[in-house]
């Protein structure tokens, strides 16, 4: 043999749970994606087609509903423990199970100046995240959030970068900064308040985006993750990825026009990339809660 399994899962992916809470006139709603992935000694499925240790992807998919109805969704990283919990202390051959739930935001329509009891607006682009890995013993929570687009018209420069025979790019000390931002913040525990703390992160890294004057868009990624840091002592690390949404001045010269950084035009690619990990001193690593599936959403 010149070939061999070297590592394997698999799993239910993007399972679209909404659940509304309806004991009230007031209804409540969370809308949820929710993708599993089960790890454990599954090669005989691979090598011989052997299904007998797998449990169908489509029983996956119809517990993530079962729970949302029996357990109902507290919060996004809540609904993740229980269902990665189950897999790995319920299902004997499951050794190992990570669970993805990225939730949508809805905000209530507002009629006659009240906020109307049951109806709803998607709100925005924005997507909240939650990973949970249970795996050697180990229970792992990850939250986070994908496609925030914040954008600052000033208190941003780039000045002093290295420059060679094909460096067009001009410095300047008055620039649009602007990312659509995607951020994960590892927990040290499982025993706290999902909801109040990603509140709490969020609003934290938003105050730092927006307050501090930034030399660089890397230099924003680490204020913003060592201020999590310093001030949400449940978080152990921060990871970043933020594409740099450029905003180039557009010259309005040529129909007589100035343009003191008034008009630019938004281009949309190619654009810069820009990636951070911020890590408390002495958190103890957790690469498997961090190592996602090639076909993740």
């Amino acid at each position: 043999m010149t070939a061999r399994l070297q590592s394997h899962q698999y799993g239910k992916a993007e399972t679209r749970v909404v659940r509304i809470v309806r004991d009230t006139p007031r209804h409540e709603i969370r809308d949820l994606n929710v993708s599993s992935a089960l790890r454990g000694d599954f090669a005989p499925a691979y090598l011989t087609g052997d299904q007998s240790a797998v449990l169908p992807t489509d029983t996956q998919k119809n517990m993530a509903f079962a729970y949302a109805k029996v357990h109902g969704v507290e919060s996004p990283e809540r609904f993740a423990l229980l269902l990665a919990e189950h897999f790995v202390h319920d299902i004997a051959p499951v050794s190992g199970a990570r669970v993805d739930v990225q939730e949508y935001a809805w905000v209530r329509a507002t009629v006659d100046g009240a906020e109307h009891d049951h109806t709803w607006i998607r709100s925005g682009q924005e997507v909240r995240t939650a990973s949970v890995t249970v795996d050697d013993g180990t229970t792992t929570v990850i939250a986070g959030l994908k496609d925030l687009t914040v954008l600052k018209s000033t208190g941003s420069e780039f000045t002093g970068f290295l420059k060679d025979e094909y460096t067009t790019l001009q410095e300047t000390d008055d620039r649009v900064l602007a990312t659509s931002l995607i951020a994960q913040w590892r927990y040290a525990g499982t025993d706290l308040d999902f909801d109040a703390t990603y509140a709490k992160v969020r609003a934290i890294m938003l105050s730092a985006f927006a307050t501090l004057h930034s030399l660089a868009l890397q230099q924003t990624l680490w204020h913003m993750g060592t201020q999590v840091i310093e001030q949400v002592s449940e978080v152990v690390e921060v990871r970043f990825a933020a594409p740099n949404k450029h905003h180039f001045l557009q010259d309005l010269r040529p129909f007589g026009l100035e343009n003191p950084g008034e008009v630019f035009w938004a281009a949309d690619r190619p654009y810069g990339l820009i990636e951070a990990v911020i890590v408390r001193d002495g958190a103890t690593p957790a690469d498997a809660a961090w190592s996602r599936s090639v076909g993740a959403p």
